[in-house]
């Protein structure tokens, strides 16, 4: 069996194989194993019957348990060598006892030898369109993204107290052409309106796949207690992008309207957006994780 100090022991060498644990295992998750599969052994942690055979007809052993209820996460003590901890927290509140519970589980027994926990961009606030690398501090607006600062200190705190080498990604907005609503294509057929070029805000994206791939390099690659923007090259106002996307679809561009006015016509999730305006420095993730992007504009993963 293996010992409490190291996760896979004194094993034959054939039985070391790496043992993956991707909590939240959704699209992004989903990508991550693919990028994975048949290098490392894929486990993932499901609170829905409903998921459990579509998990195991990709090749990945699910994990029943919740994260609203922590001693359904019991089984997870020195079950994985890596976490990719990709669940949102709660929906309400300023504190994420989701990823408290998940840190606590899985230290019981042997920690993790690294942990990835994907954050939000949000944590940093409104920049007013500077360059933001990960030394700035988190400045959060809003209860969700406070909610992802609680996070990322339970992550860190883990990772200092266990020996985890824990890594952060501050991701901003994914799109896919293959994901769920991950084009803008249905906004622009709404017809939603964006702000006037004077008003607008720097937007940052980050195609799925790619993503994926930063996720799986900072599992082996990512240094302690270490945070990356997981971002592409792009450095966009938001009306331009939604012009570009709607020159790429052969689609009417949308009406620009005032700040003034955009509080009448754009729905409260949407305003919030474009409260905030910054743009990524993503050389980190190329620099530390080695990463080269497939998709490094938004100009480029809208098309394929």
């Amino acid at each position: 069996m293996p010992s409490n100090q190291n996760p896979l022991g004194a094993l034959p060498a054939r039985f070391r194989r790496e043992r993956v644990l991707i909590v939240g295992c959704g699209d992004v998750g989903l990508r991550v194993a693919r990028n994975l599969k048949g290098r490392v052994r894929l486990l993932a942690l499901t609170s829905s019957p409903a998921r459990v055979a579509p998990l195991r007809a990709g090749g990945i052993t699910p994990l029943q348990g919740n994260l609203d209820n922590p001693a359904s996460l019991r089984r997870l003590a020195g079950i994985a060598t890596r976490v990719a901890h990709l669940a949102p927290p709660p929906g309400q509140g300023w504190q994420d006892s989701r990823t408290v519970a998940l840190t606590r589980a899985l230290r019981l027994r042997s920690a993790p030898v690294s942990l990835v926990y994907g954050s939000t961009s949000g944590v940093y606030g409104d920049c007013q369109g500077e360059l933001v690398a990960e030394t700035r501090a988190a400045n959060a607006r809003t209860p969700r993204a406070q909610r992802r600062v609680d996070a990322e200190a339970a992550v860190r705190f883990n990772g200092r107290s266990a020996h985890v080498r824990s890594s952060i990604l501050r991701i901003p907005g994914i799109y896919a052409p293959d994901r769920e609503g991950g084009t803008p294509r249905e906004r622009l057929l709404k017809g939603t309106p964006v702000l006037n070029a004077q008003d607008d805000v720097y937007t940052n994206h980050i195609h799925a796949d790619d993503l994926a791939r930063i996720c799986a390099a900072a599992l082996w690659r990512g240094k302690a207690q270490r945070v990356y923007n997981a971002s592409d090259d792009t450095h966009m106002l938001m009306g331009d992008y939604f012009d570009l996307a709607a020159d790429l679809y052969g689609l009417p561009r949308p009406a620009r309207v005032p700040r003034s006015t955009a509080q009448d016509q754009l729905p409260l999730m949407l305003l919030s957006f474009m409260a905030e305006s910054r743009r990524l420095d993503n050389s980190r993730i190329k620099r530390e994780l080695k990463v080269q992007l497939r998709y490094p504009t938004v100009a480029e993963g809208l098309k394929c």
